[in-house]
């Protein structure tokens, strides 16, 4: 525990060293939020410090028990520092409000609780945003990058943020993985940046549209989210980016390498992404011609595009009340926000190599039913999957939608109504933006009620840690020497 507790003293002052960045924006900007930023970096590294001087002799390596522990209290206690400058600046703002708001921005979700967002300091929205690029690829996986000592046992720390799927390293220690990540991750930022700004964002916008974008959360700098530029090329940018950030990074980071298209080829998952989101784009395009919601079908094909994609990839940015559609368009987006994510990549959700195995996996079962002697492994893309995995993947499921009743019926307690509470709870453990009301709403919701707060701000930890990690604390047998 104290060796755990030497490195959250470690992340923790170097998280908060993040905060000279929204400082810098406000300086440059002049909106007066500039103490905030400093008072939660010079808070933050001096007990982040102390904490990790206090424990410094009980370093060690760490065990794979330890990296589900270290997740858990590093995801509750970043946004906790991340709440600091909002509750700072916005003095009218709860502590229950801010918590929430900085666990939707590094869960990369993209719920928010405020209102009057076109009116927001330039610095905050600038610090909302960096939250969600921050919270993209993995706080930890950040602090991997850049906090060497971790290399000895990293590696658990690693495993602990997405256990239950498939392991892909492209370097031998873990440190130069997340180096090669995140040097994917900046450069496909900062084509974002350039592209947005080139189709006529400013360069603040595109900035901060780029960060939500390739970290797939919802946030915006206006109220109207995406429909206040109504412009076609930005959004084509953005469906290119939030197309590109549900992929598996480690793909990214191959064909980078190869200079070739081949690595996508050969992915099960990218395949299957490609086909389910032109699907579902054309039939709901169709859909919305069929019902007169737009006066032609390019129209309609636009407007699917972008918020089909959006949706599905677990982004959250939206052009469209997608809420006045058919009632199937906006809870067919909310399933596919379930299941379309590659592992490996900045989505949430169950994830595609979960979904490809159980569909493997229930044909396999209907040939034994045929064949009950017939030796038929379960097989994605040509390698066979063993059985370990596939007994792993339906554990997860289980969770999944067990976590997925548990919440809905307690939010249900609370007075809030059956869509409602099911599509909030489904958006906010999917890491995805929808709002109160039937799928399709704003997102934003400041109407909840602190308690229905807080138990959308469980299942947005719960989903950005897969339901695991903070699953396996919760057996007596963890605490057992």
């Amino acid at each position: 525990m104290l060796a755990v507790a030497n490195v959250l003293g470690l992340l923790l002052a170097s998280f908060t060293a993040s905060c000279l960045l929204p400082l810098l924006c406000s300086l440059w900007f002049q909106d007066g939020q500039w103490r905030a930023f400093l008072v939660t970096s010079v808070c933050g590294a001096l007990a982040g410090l102390a904490l990790a001087l206090a424990t410094r002799r009980f370093r060690r390596e760490l065990k794979p028990r330890d990296g589900f522990l270290l997740v858990t209290l590093a995801w509750l206690m970043l946004p906790a520092a991340a709440a600091l400058p909002l509750l700072l600046a916005l003095p009218r703002l709860s502590f229950t409000g801010a918590f929430f708001e900085a666990m939707s921005g590094l869960t990369t979700t993209g719920s928010t609780v405020l209102t009057d967002l076109d009116a927001l300091a330039p610095s905050l929205k600038f610090w909302r945003h960096l939250l969600e690029w921050l919270g993209g690829l993995g706080i930890i996986v950040m602090a991997l990058a850049v906090m060497p000592l971790l290399g000895i046992g990293g590696m658990q720390l690693y495993k602990g943020q997405a256990p239950g799927v498939k392991e892909e390293r492209l370097a031998p220690r873990i440190t130069e993985t997340a180096r090669n990540l995140w040097t994917v991750y900046a450069l496909l930022t900062a084509a974002g940046v350039v592209s947005l700004k080139l189709c006529g964002m400013g360069w603040f916008d595109a900035v901060c549209h780029a960060f939500s974008a390739v970290g797939l959360g919802g946030f915006s700098t206006h109220d109207r989210s995406i429909a206040y530029f109504n412009s076609a090329a930005i959004e084509a940018v953005l469906i290119a980016l939030m197309v590109v950030a549900s992929l598996n990074f480690a793909r990214h980071f191959t064909a980078l390498r190869q200079l070739s298209l081949a690595p996508y080829k050969s992915d099960p998952e990218c395949k299957a992404i490609f086909a389910v989101l032109a699907l579902s784009v054309i039939g709901i395009a169709l859909l919305l011609s069929a019902h007169g919601v737009y006066a032609d079908f390019m129209g309609a094909l636009r407007a699917a595009a972008f918020n089909v994609v959006s949706q599905a990839t677990t982004s959250g940015l939206t052009t469209q009340d997608y809420q006045s559609w058919p009632v199937f368009a906006p809870y067919w987006m909310l399933f596919l926000s379930c299941i379309l994510c590659s592992t490996g990549s900045t989505g949430g959700g169950i994830k595609m190599f979960r979904t490809l195995l159980l569909v493997r996996q229930s044909g396999r079962e209907m040939k034994l039913l045929i064949h009950p002697a017939a030796l038929v492994p379960v097989r994605i893309g040509g390698r066979a999957v063993p059985d370990a995995v596939g007994h792993a993947v339906l554990a997860f499921i289980f969770l999944y939608f067990a976590t997925v009743a548990l919440l809905t019926f307690a939010l249900l307690l609370t007075g809030l109504d059956f869509d409602t509470a099911f599509a909030t709870v489904v958006a906010s453990i999917n890491n995805t933006a929808h709002g109160i009301g039937a799928p399709g709403a704003v997102h934003n919701l400041h109407s909840l009620s602190a308690l229905q707060t807080w138990i959308c701000t469980a299942a947005m930890l719960l989903g950005r840690l897969e339901i695991f990690s903070i699953a396996v604390l919760l057996r007596p047998a963890y605490w057992r020497k």
